[in-house]
């Protein structure tokens, strides 16, 4: 009895570890937006470059797309 609780404990924890939907499952895209910009904004080069691969990432994987 003993062996077959802990296997159905294992085979359960596996299971559960699964899931390709629902709340969890949204990854980055969940946690994080576009960054906007206004004509005011002064930045370094390295810093707009930075915005850019971020927004440039986000729309490849999470589907972000221009405002306007």
């Amino acid at each position: 009895m003993g062996l077959r609780m802990i296997c159905a404990g294992i085979l359960l924890a596996l299971l559960s570890g699964c899931a390709t939907s629902g709340a969890g499952t949204e990854g980055g895209c969940a946690a994080f937006r576009p960054i906007y910009t206004s004509r005011a904004d002064v930045f370094t080069d390295g810093t707009a470059g930075q915005l850019l691969a971020h927004n440039l990432t986000g729309a490849r994987l999470c589907g972000w797309t221009p405002a306007g």
